[in-house]
Formats: C-alpha cells, structure tokens, sequence
C-alpha cells in the first residue's frame, strides 16, 4: 500500500469554474499534466496553462450530446490501475493508459434546477453519469488517487500541494474519499427522492448537507447537532448560537404563527403556547398575549407574523427572553434589542418548509405527513340545540388553531381571539379541563363566555359538564365517540353549544 504520492496527471471536468484558477495554476506549475473536457478544457486555456483534450486521449471526441465524454478505458484504467500491482502495471503499458493521480470534478446541479423549477426534461439531463462515475472510481482507489468532488476542497488540497511539494499522504486521500462518497451519496438520495414522489416506495432516505454544533442537547451532559440551513431560515440580528432547546420551541413557535393572518403575537414554553393574541396592531397583541400568563412568559420563545416596531419593542424589553422572531424589525428595535448581548433576535426569511415529519425511534425512525389541517367555521357541525354566535364560531376557530400544536392532552379557553389558558400534556382530558380553568382564575381571567377546544373527543359528558359550571359557552371536539350523544346530551341540558370537526389534532 502507498503512503506519499505524488501527482503527475489530473483530470479536470467541473461544471462550477469558481475557485478553481489558484489550485489549477499551482497543479501547472508543479509540472502536472493536465486532462480536461469542453468548457472547463476552454477554461484553462484561458489561463494560458497547457491542457490536453480527453478525446485527444481516449480517440473519441463527445458523444450524444455530452452524454458520453470520459466513459473510457483510457480514463477509468488510468484511475482505476492499482500501482503495487504488477498485472495492473503491465496493462496500462500495454494499452498507454496514464497513471492519472487526481480527479477534480463535481457534478450537475440536480437539486437546483428541481429548485428553480426546471421542466422534467432539463431535471433528468441534469443526473450526471460521468461526473458520478469519476467520483466512485477515483474514491475507491485512494489509496494511489486524490478525488476531489467539491468546491469546498480546493484550498484544502492547494494547501496540502504547496507544503509537501505536489504529494499527498495516505490520510489525506482516504479523507477526500470520504468526503466524495458524501457528495455521490446525497446526490443519489436527492435523485432517488425525485423518483420516489409518486407512488414511493417504503424505504427512508434523507441526506442534509449542511449542520451545526450545538452547546449540547436537551440537557448539558448530552451532545446535540443541527442538520440543516438555519442561514437560510433565519437571519440572525442579534445573539448567541440557539441551543437543542432552544431550536426545539422555535420550531414549534413557527408552526403555531403560520396558522394566523391577523397581526398575532405568540409565547411558547417547551413548545406549547402560553400565551397568544390577535390584535390590530403588533403592540397590543404583544400586550394581550403577555397578560395571558406571565410567569410562564419568563424566559420564553416570541414570535410574530408582522413587524416590531419600536413601540411594541420597548414593552417587549421589559421582559427576559430567550429568542424573538419576526419577519422585519425597525432598525430602532434592533438597536434596542441589541443593548443585551445574549439575546436572539431572529429575522424570518421566506423559506419552504418540509410537509413531512420524522424522528429516531426505537431501532428504527417513524415518519408521518405534517398534520396541515386546520378546520374554520365552514367545517364545524353543531349538534346540539343551541348554536354558537358569531364571535364564539371565531374563537372556536382560534382555539382548534391552538389545540394542534398544543401537546395532547389539552384543552384550551379562548374568548375575544385571546388564550385566556390551556391544560397541557395531561394524562386525562379532564385534568387538562381543570388545569385549564384554575390556571385562568390564577392570572385574574373569568372563563364565563369563553370556547373551549378539545385535541380528542370526549369519551364521556363529565368535561362538558365542568365546562358548563365554569361558564364555558361554547365547545369544539372532533367528535367520533361511541358515546358523544351523552355528552351533546349533556351540552343540551346545560344550554352549550357544541360543534364537531370531525379531525382530531393529538400531539404527542
């Protein structure tokens, strides 16, 4: 097995130029050969750096259309030869293949063009064969061959060439390969998950390119990472780097906001609301969603669907937070918000979000499709004698909004588009009923004329009795209990109104 190798001939074929001119005039320089095709060939001629054509090694020139151009014995053997072996040896002699010791290549840009909205033709012109094909074979032998698949490399390896006099070592070969069956792999997964759209097959594939280390996990003595593109997600105006914990209720606390078009203001704690509010304005709502509870409010996770302005900043910087996000700022606020260092004042791009769920479980992962339903008054069924009003069909509304990204068991209150309180994560639903109304009473809020939403039915009419005695009006559930007309029976008795949706929204 070699240790040090040094490059005497690199095939170049890369579809992005930028960054390479530096790595291919040190390669020139050092005296290797260098083998090229089409535009990055033109490239280097542009250099004014001597080159040689791979047709002009392989006697075929590019065929169907580009399809075909380093699928050849003469460029396959010449990465492929194993130099300690002499069988090898004596057939790249026999046949002139050249040693070649480098390959520098990337591949087409698949993903982007699915991005950019590309046609179905120009997406499958755009699976590279011989691009991925070079990759897998200069990895496999890096034992005598440096592959390099990536833009990100280039200085690394210029760096290597320039203190070691064109050699490389053994590590340093293995290390590239990795990284290029990296690149072969994600490419693959990205072109088997465009396939895999229609009519998909069981299978789990997900590849990220991007991460991010975390302080630590959940709890300090746990290591955490990110997989992913927050840069893409957010724009970060102010503070530290968001932790597991951290990243966890942000997620949350976006998924809750996209579910409102009124100007709304929501606090998150361990991912349920504590409080929420909409308003006309971005101040009040801030106002009206603090009051909600603001003890819990302490140390939480903001997010808005509307600009903060300064107004609205100065009350929101009487209050210890943890991460603010909004999808514009006034440069005051900033400035304001920006005096406490370890604040994170998060900026929300425009970004598509996944519309599927998955996680580690077990030996294996479970995945599922994002719960994206969310029924309004137009999906509600009223099923007992009174029928709710106006305002209380819109805070049933508002409060099925808030049930879905609650955690089950939850029951939520709700009057005048405001979170009066909620029972969260309670074993029994009737737990959640209680917790909901003392919590209520405990911040100063009467819950009589209030809706109630529930995350699940209701098994039997006891929560629909404590609603009725708490002074609960009107209640939403899904409905689909085998014994759901005792508790419209009992909404009757009680003069509630109740309606059902049909959808349950458990949170686990």
């Amino acid at each position: 097995m070699s240790d040090s190798i040094k490059i005497k001939n690199a095939l170049i074929s890369v579809y992005y130029k930028d960054g390479l001119a530096p790595l291919v005039k040190l390669l020139a320089a050092q005296g290797v050969q260098l083998f090229s095709t089409g535009g990055t060939e033109q490239f280097i001629k542009d250099l004014d750096l001597p080159v040689t054509a791979v047709e002009d090694l392989t006697g075929y020139p590019s065929i169907l259309g580009g399809r075909v151009k380093t699928l050849h014995p003469k460029v396959f053997g010449g990465i492929l030869n194993r130099r300690g072996l002499d069988g090898d040896k004596q057939q790249i002699a026999e046949y002139e293949i050249p040693e070649i010791d480098l390959v520098i290549v990337d591949l087409y840009p698949f993903e982007e063009t699915i991005k950019a909205g590309g046609t179905a033709d120009e997406i499958i012109e755009k699976i590279d064969i011989g691009g991925i094909s070079l990759i897998r074979a200069a990895a496999k032998n890096f034992n005598d061959v440096v592959i390099i698949a990536s833009k990100n490399d280039y200085p690394t390896l210029q760096a290597q060439l320039e203190a070691q006099n064109g050699e490389t070592t053994l590590a340093q070969r293995k290390s590239f390969a990795k990284t290029a069956f990296h690149t072969s792999s994600h490419y693959d997964t990205a072109i088997f998950n465009y396939f895999n759209a229609e009519e998909p097959l069981d299978v789990f594939k997900q590849s990220v390119n991007t991460s991010k280390t975390l302080r630590y996990g959940e709890n300090p003595h746990q290591g955490g990472k990110f997989y992913g593109d927050l840069d893409a997600m957010f724009t970060k105006l102010n503070g530290k780097e968001l932790s597991y914990n951290n990243l966890v209720d942000v997620d949350a606390a976006v998924a809750l906001i996209d579910e409102f078009e009124d100007p709304t203001f929501a606090i998150l704690k361990h991912t349920n609301a504590c409080g929420i509010a909409s308003r006309p304005t971005v101040k009040q709502a801030w106002l009206d969603a603090l009051a909600c509870d603001p003890v819990s409010a302490f140390g939480g996770v903001l997010i808005t669907n509307v600009e903060v302005d300064l107004a609205t900043a100065e009350e929101i910087n009487n209050l210890f937070f943890e991460v603010l996000i909004a999808p514009s700022y006034q440069p005051e606020a900033v400035e304001l918000f920006s005096k406490k260092k370890n604040r994170v004042i998060l900026q929300r791009n425009d970004v598509e979000l996944s519309k599927k769920q998955f996680k580690t479980l077990l030996n294996g992962v479970i995945e599922q499709d994002k719960d994206l339903i969310i029924e309004g008054p137009e999906q509600m069924v009223t099923v007992t004698e009174k029928t709710p009003t106006a305002q209380e069909l819109k805070d049933l509304y508002f409060a099925n909004k808030i049930v879905k990204h609650t955690k089950s068991n939850t029951i939520v209150l709700v009057k005048d588009d405001v979170l009066i309180a909620s029972g969260v994560g309670q074993t029994s639903r009737v737990d959640a009923l209680k917790q909901a109304i003392e919590k209520a009473a405990a911040f100063g809020f009467s819950v009589k004329g209030s809706s109630m939403a529930s995350d699940a039915f209701f098994p039997f009419p006891d929560c629909v009795e404590i609603a009725a005695e708490a002074g609960i009006t009107a209640v939403l559930q899904p409905g689909g209990s085998i014994k759901d007309a005792d508790s419209v029976a009992k909404a009757n008795e009680k003069g509630i109104a109740m309606v059902t949706t049909g959808i349950r929204h458990f949170k686990h």
